[in-house]
C-alpha cells in the first residue's frame, strides 16, 4: 500500500468477504502520507487475522511484497495490490482447483475496472496451461490472481526491481515447481486501471521488461535483446487475443 486511502477499504473488504475463511491478510504500507494506515488499523480492531506491517522508509513494491511473503504463515501465498479486488469465491474456487489439478502454481481470468470501480468491459482470459517457456515470452499472470504453494515450493521472493518484479516471482515459482502453472478460466478478480500509473507508460514498460531479462534473470545483453523481440511479438500478436471485449450491461 502507498497512499491508498481511496481504495484500500474496498480491497480489504473483498478479502474479508471471501467464502473461504481460513486466511491471513498482511498489509504492507510503504510509508504512506495519507490516512491509509489509520484505515487499516480500524479493521485490525475487529479482525485479528488482519496484520499491518509498515516500512520505515518508502522502499518500493518489491521490498514491500517480499516483507509480506517472509511474514506470511499460510500454506499458500496470494497477492492483492491495495486498489484491486477479489470476487467473493476467489480463494475457495482457486484452492479447490489447485487441489483437484495437483498444481503448485495457479492463476485466474480477471476483469478490468476504472478508478471509480466501473466496468471497462474487458475480460483477460487465463491460459489453461502456462509453461515456463511460454511465460518467459510475456507476463501472462495477473498478479492479483496468482497463488503458489509455499509449503511445497518454499517462500519465493523477487529481486528489487522498480517494476515487473511479480513476473519474476511467478517465473521462479513455475520453474521450481517443475510443472506448468494452470489457469482457472472463470474471472475471479477485478484489476483497477489507474490513469497515471506506471503501467500506462508503454515506453517505460519496455524498459522494465528488458530489466526482467537483463537484471532479474541475469541474461546477457544479446539474449535480453532477443527476448525483448520475442516479447514484442508475443505481446502484440498472441497475448492480445486473451483480452475479450464484453457487452456493456
Amino acid at each position: 500500500m502507498f497512499n491508498s486511502e481511496a481504495f484500500v477499504t474496498e480491497t480489504i473488504n473483498s478479502v474479508i468477504n471471501q467464502s473461504y475463511t481460513n486466511w491471513e491478510l498482511l498489509l504492507v504500507d510503504d510509508k504512506s502520507t495519507d490516512k491509509t494506515v489509520e484505515t487499516v488499523k480500524a479493521f485490525m480492531e475487529e479482525y485479528p487475522n488482519v496484520r499491518l506491517l509498515v516500512n520505515e522508509t518508502n522502499s518500493g513494491a518489491a521490498i514491500s511484497r517480499n516483507k509480506g511473503i517472509m511474514e506470511a504463515k499460510g500454506e499458500y501465498i496470494a497477492f492483492l495490490d491495495a486498489d484491486d479486488l477479489w470476487k467473493p469465491e476467489k480463494l475457495e474456487k482457486q484452492l479447490a482447483f489447485m487441489q483437484a489439478e495437483n498444481c503448485e502454481v495457479s492463476f485466474t481470468s480477471y476483469e478490468q475496472i476504472d478508478e471509480e470501480g466501473k466496468p471497462l468491459n474487458k475480460l483477460i482470459m487465463a491460459l489453461p496451461i502456462l509453461s515456463y517457456e511460454k511465460y518467459l515470452k510475456s507476463n501472462y499472470i495477473g498478479n492479483l490472481t496468482g497463488i503458489y504453494n509455499a509449503r511445497t515450493l518454499g517462500k519465493i521472493t523477487s529481486p528489487n526491481l522498480r517494476k515487473r518484479q511479480d513476473w519474476l516471482i511467478w517465473l521462479a515459482a513455475i520453474k521450481k515447481s517443475g510443472k506448468p502453472a494452470k489457469g482457472v478460466q472463470e474471472s475471479l478478480a477485478y484489476y483497477r486501471v489507474r490513469e497515471n500509473s506506471m503501467s500506462s507508460n508503454k515506453f517505460n514498460l519496455l524498459k522494465y521488461n528488458y530489466a526482467v531479462y537483463k537484471k532479474g534473470l541475469g541474461f546477457s545483453t544479446s539474449k535480453s535483446l532477443y527476448c525483448m523481440l520475442v516479447f514484442l511479438k508475443e505481446h502484440f500478436l498472441v497475448k492480445s487475443k486473451q483480452t475479450i471485449i464484453l457487452n456493456k450491461r
